[in-house]
């Protein structure tokens, strides 16, 4: 699968900026196609990061999101500015 496929946008909201700080996770809404391994692979190839867990979810509204936690290597900060989250 195409990694711009998989990955829609960043999530922000307080609690996804409070995860990124505090447990180094990265929140992404997802394609609702997409398997834990193709968002793990996307991530990994999108962003040039080690990916350690992958969960997902399926809000009430239909929407899918990722929860990435990144290797304790990498700093979610740096691949949030990447992003353009900061």
């Amino acid at each position: 699968m195409n990694p711009f496929d998989v990955i829609i946008h960043p999530d922000v909201t307080e609690k996804s900026m409070k995860l990124l700080e505090s447990e180094n996770k990265l929140v992404f809404v997802v394609s609702l196609k997409s398997k834990k391994i193709d968002i793990r692979n996307a991530v990994e190839t999108l962003y040039e990061v080690k990916v350690t867990d992958v969960n997902t979810l399926v809000n009430p509204k239909g929407v899918k999101k990722a929860y990435i936690q990144l290797s304790p290597d990498f700093k979610a900060e740096e691949v949030a500015t990447k992003v353009g989250i900061f």
